[in-house]
C-alpha cells in the first residue's frame, strides 16, 4: 500500500544504482551519550525566591565513524544561579549517527554543523527540561535555535579571523 511506504528517498529512473551515485543523507540513530545534573545548594536553594540567572552554553562536534558515517554530538550546558550561587548545573550530550554520502567537503561540513544539530536539539531540550523538573525546579523551556544562522555566523567569524592571520582556524564547534 502507498500509505505504508515511509521511504523518504524518491525513486530514480535508473533504480538503486542511480540512487547510490547521488548525495545521500540519513539518520541512523539518536541517543543520549552523557548527562549530568547537580544541585549543590539543595535543600537551601528551595527556601529562596526563585528568580534565577540562567547561563546557557552550546557546542557541537562531529567524528567520522567510517567514510560515510558520522557521529554528531550536541553538548548543552545550563546553569541557574540565585544570589551568585549555583541552584543547578546540567550538561547533556545528545548524539546521533548520520549517513552523509557523496557531498562535497563544504556541504558535508555544513550538514554536520547545522542540519544534524537541528535534528538533535529537540531531544536535548526535552532531556534538560526533564532533569530540571525531576530536580524539583520549575521547567526550563529552551527556545528553538537556528543552527543554520549559527553556522553562517561561525563561518563569517572564521573568515574575519583568517583575514587577519592568513590562515583559517580549524572548525570545532558552533556556539
Amino acid at each position: 500500500m502507498a500509505e505504508d511506504d515511509n521511504n523518504s528517498q524518491p525513486a530514480a529512473a535508473g533504480g538503486e544504482a542511480a540512487d547510490a551515485e547521488g548525495p545521500q543523507f540519513g539518520l541512523q540513530r539518536i541517543y543520549l551519550k552523557d548527562s549530568s545534573f547537580e544541585s549543590p545548594r539543595s535543600p537551601q536553594v528551595f527556601q529562596k525566591q526563585w528568580n534565577p540567572k540562567v547561563n546557557f552554553d552550546l557546542k557541537t562536534r562531529s567524528d567520522k565513524v567510517t567514510d560515510e558515517i558520522y557521529e554528531v554530538v550536541l553538548v548543552l550546558t545550563a546553569e541557574a544561579q540565585i544570589d551568585d550561587e549555583a541552584a543547578f548545573l546540567i550538561e547533556v550530550h545528545q548524539a546521533g549517527i548520520f549517513t552523509v554520502k557523496n557531498f562535497d567537503e563544504a556541504e558535508t561540513e555544513r550538514i554536520l554543523a547545522s542540519v544534524c544539530p537541528n535534528i538533535l536539539f529537540p531531544y536535548a531540550r526535552e532531556c534538560i527540561d526533564c532533569l530540571v523538573t525531576k530536580g524539583s525546579f520549575p521547567a526550563l523551556m529552551l527556545s528553538p535555535l537556528n543552527f543554520e544562522a549559527l553556522y553562517a555566523q561561525q563561518k563569517q567569524q572564521e573568515a574575519a579571523a583568517a583575514g587577519g592571520s592568513g590562515e583559517p582556524p580549524a572548525p570545532e564547534s558552533v556556539q
